[in-house]
């Protein structure tokens, strides 16, 4: 007696459209061929609307080639169209790159006259950023000290990043594409000052750090119960 065969690909209509659930366990030759299996019977007519195909690929790793073939199988079946294609696993790079693009870079130093010091992730810059100086992040900037240069957080277009410092004088604040300077009238002061986006008037706003808890309070790293 035979038994029932496993079925690597599982098919769900949604409000969106189709989701496939694809098994993370076979091979990958068995997953195209039950995608061409079960796809060839759901063959929808020619003057139907166009549906959207969501693609969960569980813990399977995916190459460029793999999703290409994925993608080709369902393109040409009549009407479907790959709206997403999502796996639970990243390549060694990707992670590097993901960790590079989290982590708070901590450098101890004077940006001088002419020098530009760029991160991926967070800056913690224990030091000044002299006139003339460049400090950029992909990130938040955290100054602790005098930023009388140039500050240009969010550079890769995090429009969520802050920068911080503890003397805020600068030639030119950047956040994601949004350019602005301290203002002329500005007064003497030892606090430690804060700029962000304000995305009701989309434009770069200088207060004090404290602003921060309620405007960006996903900013700390530390888990509940542990402060």
């Amino acid at each position: 007696m035979i038994g029932q065969k496993q079925q690597y690909v599982t098919i769900k209509g949604t409000k969106s459209g189709l989701t496939l659930y694809l098994d993370d366990s076979c091979s990958f030759e068995q997953l195209l061929q039950e995608l061409e299996q079960k796809l060839s019977t759901n063959v929808q007519p020619e003057d139907s609307p166009l549906i959207s195909v969501h693609i969960k690929a569980g813990n399977r790793y995916l190459s460029k080639s793999d999703e290409d073939q994925i993608r080709e199988i369902i393109r040409n079946k009549n009407r479907l169209v790959v709206e997403s294609l999502e796996s639970n696993v990243m390549t060694k790079e990707e992670a590097l790159e993901w960790k590079q693009q989290t982590d708070i870079v901590t450098v101890s130093k004077i940006i001088r006259s002419g020098q530009v010091l760029q991160v991926k992730g967070d800056l913690l810059l224990i030091g000044d950023v002299n006139p003339g100086g460049t400090v950029m992040a992909g990130g938040n900037i955290f100054i602790m000290g005098a930023l009388r240069g140039i500050a240009h957080a969010g550079c890769f277009g995090n429009e969520e990043a802050v920068i911080c410092a503890s003397l805020m004088k600068p030639v030119q604040l950047r956040i994601g594409d949004l350019v602005t300077r301290a203002p002329d009238n500005e007064v003497e002061g030892h606090e430690m000052e804060c700029a962000f986006i304000d995305k009701n008037e989309n434009q770069i706003v200088i207060d004090r750090v404290q602003v921060l808890t309620h405007l960006r309070p996903n900013l700390t790293r530390l888990e509940r119960g542990m402060i």
